[in-house]
């Protein structure tokens, strides 16, 4: 159990620092220009690097599971149906295509909720908070097949993200924001996938 403490503590601390490049696009970028959609897919990033300290802290999140699990559930059902209303439209504001990506995201955070064991054990160890680094201990997620698709689109994403970060790194990209929403991401995909299978 010592191990998988030590690399949730370790976890948690990277994706605090990366509250950081989330904050500041919000703060610096001039979404007037970059259009709603940037902004909300940059919002959208921040809830869930925040998301992903709470679940992987080991003391367990500020706001119960209960409302996590509504966050998801509403942030997942608008990416999914703004996606929607919009996949015949061509925008190059760069936001509206990470829609269904946030939708998946959020969807998947939802599913981990939801699939967590839910015996008196867990129950005990963390009472109604959002922790999931002592799920080894009681069992793993439901429906462990959804958890390794899911583990490896965010591998790829992942990777794929990753690769864009690198080639735009020199020049920050065409599009301002570009690089650290790349690199955000990539970090993103590499954590959820190691989470979703950690937790099997």
């Amino acid at each position: 159990m010592h191990g998988p403490v030590v690399v949730a503590w370790l976890l948690t601390g990277v994706f605090l620092v990366l509250t950081w490049p989330c904050l500041a696009r919000l703060v610096r970028l001039d979404y007037v220009r970059l259009g709603q959609a940037t902004r909300t897919g940059d919002v959208a990033e921040l809830l869930l690097v925040v998301a992903m300290v709470a679940m992987l802290s080991p003391i367990g999140g500020p706001i119960p599971a209960a409302g996590w699990e509504a966050v998801f559930l509403l942030a997942g059902g608008w990416f999914a149906v703004t996606w929607w209303r919009g996949r015949h439209h061509q925008q190059h504001d760069g936001g509206h295509g990470q829609c269904a990506h946030h939708a998946i995201s959020a969807i998947v955070m939802l599913y981990m909720l939801v699939a967590m064991p839910q015996t008196g054990d867990m129950a005990a160890m963390h009472g109604p908070w959002l922790a999931t680094s002592s799920m080894a201990a009681v069992g793993g997620l439901a429906w462990p097949v959804l958890a390794i698709l899911a583990a490896l689109y965010f591998f790829f994403d992942g990777a794929r993200a990753g690769a864009v970060a690198v080639r735009t790194a020199p020049g920050g990209g065409a599009l301002p924001g570009l690089t650290s929403r790349a690199a955000c991401r990539a970090v993103m995909g590499v954590g959820m996938g190691y989470m979703l299978l950690a937790a099997l």
